[in-house]
């Protein structure tokens, strides 16, 4: 064999270098092992409130860990884009009827103050209602009916010195004390009937406005809006009559699209104008299967300046028609002012129906708020009126002077109310199969994106943003509102 002295020197070297790592190793000096990687921190991005239709879960905070990641899935994503804009938001809440006012009032008074903070305040377990529909004297949820210009019979009283809000003090002691509480709450004025000596037949139910009082009734509004004014009740808006199509219910009034068109144009808008009145006046109040009657308002050149809007209930139709009614006229705005839960409904189907028409379907239809119908009532559902609705369920029902449930009205509201403030705009998000959404921007930057999973199995899918995305899991019929920054 040839020797290799080359080789051979290597080899020693090598030897060497090894015995004396081993010599240096086995010292008490610390061996430096390097830049050693740090461990993966994932830090909690988004905040989540989940109501299941189960019951099981009632608006409850998440404890579990969301961050945004770039790891590939191939979930279904819901894409949030902030850039693109539609309309503000004015609030979310109830018609505080004055048979809600009856029963709040049976509470205890630390109950009842207790009751206050938890739905228009802003403490961690308020749900921060924003905005309050009230009747313009009674509704069918009031005990008993009346207007604020009631005389007798055969008599009329053409300069309304017989008006008087006296039969609603109890309401508006319970606004002085919400107004306490939030300042800002958005107060939208609505009657059921006019007094019933301006009307072509002596009863609640039914009837029309007689053409040769529509000045009265305009001064009527007037009074009404001046007079809550200094109880220190500012009206941020009126309707001219609860669904004008309807004049079965106790109190009730007809008003074609024609007559409240010529009610606005010639009595209630020049009545507001010369009164220096800046209330809004919003248009028809009533169903989604007739968009044609607050398009034939605003179609009116004179009624045109005066309407602010129009409002919708969803008792029959499709929601839809907010955008039907905002494409065709989009320099007015949209509003959702009813839509009842019942004394039979079922707490999972009417979560689901609610979310997806009443909050996600009104505000992808460009409507400024979301209401739901009566905020209380007793186990009896009422107070209501003789003939009045018997089975509308409260967002509350008020069970004693010291207790009080929430029910599916309450958690529909409150999935939106207590996160997304007056003031907030909605923005973009796809819809994507079962799973209903609307997302928005608050004044403070926080992004909203409340789902509702309208299928009949869990999903899982990414919430998608700037380019991140993170994966949840939201059960069948669950809604679930996240919030970030």
């Amino acid at each position: 064999m040839k020797f290799n002295f080359k080789n051979h020197i290597k080899t020693l070297f090598f030897v060497a270098a090894v015995f004396a790592q081993i010599k240096c190793s086995s010292s008490n000096d610390t061996v430096d092992p390097g830049p050693v990687t740090p461990p993966v921190v994932i830090t909690n991005d988004i905040d989540v409130w989940i109501t299941k239709g189960d019951q099981s879960v009632l608006l409850a905070k998440q404890s579990g860990i969301l961050g945004f990641n770039n790891t590939v899935n191939t979930y279904t994503n819901i894409e949030v884009d902030a850039a693109q804009k539609y309309q503000t938001i004015d609030g979310f809440g109830y018609t505080l009827t004055s048979g809600s006012v009856d029963v709040i009032n049976q509470l205890n008074a630390s109950k009842k103050s207790a009751l206050l903070q938890e739905l228009f305040g802003s403490a961690d377990n308020s749900i921060g209602v924003s905005y309050l529909r009230i009747s313009i004297g009674a509704s069918d949820l009031s005990a008993d009916t009346y207007t604020y210009d009631d005389v007798a019979t055969g008599e009329t009283d053409l300069n309304l010195t017989k008006f008087s809000l006296e039969k609603d003090k109890n309401l508006i002691a319970l606004l002085k004390e919400i107004l306490a509480i939030n300042p800002k709450i958005l107060i939208l004025g609505t009657p059921w009937s006019a007094p019933l000596w301006m009307k072509d037949q002596n009863s609640f139910v039914g009837g029309k406005l007689n053409t040769q009082y529509y000045d009265a009734y305009a001064k009527y509004f007037v009074k009404y809006i001046q007079q809550m004014k200094a109880e220190g009740i500012t009206i941020d808006a009126v309707t001219p009559q609860n669904e004008p199509l309807h004049d079965k219910n106790n109190p009730s009034m007809y008003m074609s699209a024609l007559e409240q068109t010529n009610f606005i144009k010639n009595n209630l808008g020049p009545a507001f104008k010369t009164a220096g009145i800046t209330t809004k006046i919003i248009a028809y109040d009533h169903n989604c299967d007739k968009p044609d009657y607050p398009k034939a308002i605003l179609a009116d050149a004179a009624a045109f300046p005066f309407v602010d809007g129009s409002a919708f209930h969803l008792y029959a139709g499709d929601i839809s028609a907010l955008s039907d009614v905002y494409n065709a006229y989009p320099t007015k705005n949209i509003y959702f002012t009813e839509q009842w839960t019942s004394s039979t409904g079922e707490f999972g189907g009417d979560l689901k129906w609610h979310l997806k028409n009443v909050i996600v379907g009104a505000m992808r239809n460009y409507s400024k708020n979301a209401l739901e119908w009566n905020l209380a009532n007793n186990t009896s559902f009422g107070p209501h009126t003789s003939g009045g609705c018997n089975s509308c369920k409260g967002a509350l029902t008020i069970t004693s002077g010291d207790n009080f449930q929430r029910n599916v009205a309450y958690y529909i509201i409150a999935h939106a109310s207590k996160f997304v403030p007056a003031g907030s705009v909605r923005i973009g998000s796809n819809i994507s199969g079962n799973l209903q959404n609307v997302a928005f921007l608050t004044p403070t930057g926080s992004k909203v994106l409340i789902v509702e999973n309208d299928g009949s199995a869990a999903e899982t899918f990414n919430i998608k943003f700037n380019g991140k995305w993170a994966a949840v899991t939201l059960d069948a019929g669950a809604v679930g509102t996240f919030i970030w920054k």
